[in-house]
């Protein structure tokens, strides 16, 4: 019987009718090859037909394809896989927008996914569809306990690895990993949010929902429970962003918890002026840069084409990304605590451009 991936109705009903258990379905699984390491459910033809029923493209249509490959992402795929993650049917959207995003050349699927940077797609989901589904915007955030925000993600690496063949160790050359690799889906956490939501300031209308795929490194913690003031919450995320073994000429996304962002916008800062201070400040002096061995020409070319300043800027100083435009601000997190995070781009430069689509939008249609 072919892959999950690959499958075709009549191999799911085969896959349906032969094992005599569950256990043994998962068994199958296993030997088959379509797992994360992790048991997954059996792909049977009525949960598979029940995923697609949410489809917002036909099950034939093809949402990605691997640039170097060939291999398609269909949509009846996509919805194979999403079963064998545990996702509910009400989910599908999001993943189907989440790869046609991937999809944009800026992304680029084939380079973060086989890259020794060892990067996860981060999916970031803002508007309605978060209260909708239940997924988790607050305690936890980025951890374990929430069906919706772990399935997602899961659906995502049971994709790369099933339709796309990239396999670790194989097409997967990732020189550490991180365990992004496995579910990386985060929610915007709305109701004390102080800025317009990252689905407004991508210019989607109020009823609809939006995603963002990052091609992430490993996450950096920022602690201050110190801080009173908007300047010192924000010095203490810049230096994590210019931290020596982050910076880069890349994007960045800094995800502030409540009480960071309750500071932060205590004074009347706007999310622009946010993101000018952070670019301002998450810099490191040119002479550390050479120090370390982490000042390269070809990132010197990039920010010298930029719209903006040079690299180095005036002072000799070299910043995180080209502009403050490089830099995504959102929410996220439990009430208490005064923890927020940065979490860095794949590869040393330009290497892959983060990318947004509306959820449940037939965009061919």
């Amino acid at each position: 019987m072919t892959s999950p991936s690959l499958a075709t109705p009549a191999d799911l009903h085969q896959l349906h009718e032969a094992p005599d258990d569950l256990l043994a379905a998962i068994d199958y699984c296993y030997a088959q090859g379509w797992t994360d390491g992790l048991p997954v459910v059996p792909p049977e033809l009525a949960r598979v037909e029940a995923m697609l029923e949410w489809a917002p493209l036909p099950a034939e249509a093809v949402i990605a394809q691997h640039p170097a490959t060939g291999l398609e992402l269909t949509v009846h795929a996509a919805a194979v896989n999403a079963v064998m993650a545990g996702c509910q049917p009400e989910y599908f959207p999001i993943l189907v927008a989440a790869f046609e995003a991937m999809n944009e050349r800026p992304y680029n699927f084939h380079g973060s996914t086989a890259s020794t940077g060892g990067s996860a797609p981060l999916l970031i989901v803002s508007g309605p569809i978060v209260d909708e589904i239940g997924m988790n915007a607050g305690v936890n955030l980025f951890g374990p306990g929430n069906r919706a925000n772990a399935t997602i993600g899961r659906a995502v690496r049971l994709i790369i690895l099933n339709v796309f063949r990239m396999t670790p160790g194989i097409a997967d050359k990732s020189t550490q990993g991180h365990p992004g690799k496995y579910a990386s889906c985060i929610a915007e956490r709305a109701d004390v949010n102080p800025w317009p939501a990252l689905r407004e300031e991508l210019g989607y209308p109020q009823d609809v929902s939006s995603v963002t795929v990052y091609a992430a490194a490993g996450f950096v913690n920022v602690e201050n429970h110190g801080g009173s003031t908007p300047q010192q919450i924000l010095d203490s995320v810049a230096d994590a962003m210019a931290n020596y073994g982050s910076i880069s000429a890349g994007q960045s996304v800094v995800v502030l918890s409540p009480e960071h962002a309750k500071i932060v916008a205590s004074t009347g800062w706007s999310k622009a002026e946010v993101r000018a201070y952070l670019f301002q400040h998450a810099c490191r002096p040119l002479d550390g840069m050479k120090r370390v061995g982490k000042y390269l020409e070809r990132e010197l070319a990039l920010q010298a084409r930029a719209e903006t300043r040079g690299l180095p800027d005036a002072d000799g100083a070299v910043h995180r990304g080209l502009s403050a435009n490089d830099i995504l601000v959102t929410v996220g997190g439990g009430d208490a605590g005064g923890h927020s995070a940065f979490i860095p781009s794949w590869s040393r430069g330009r290497g892959s451009i983060m990318q947004s689509k509306p959820i449940g939008v037939c965009l061919d249609c």
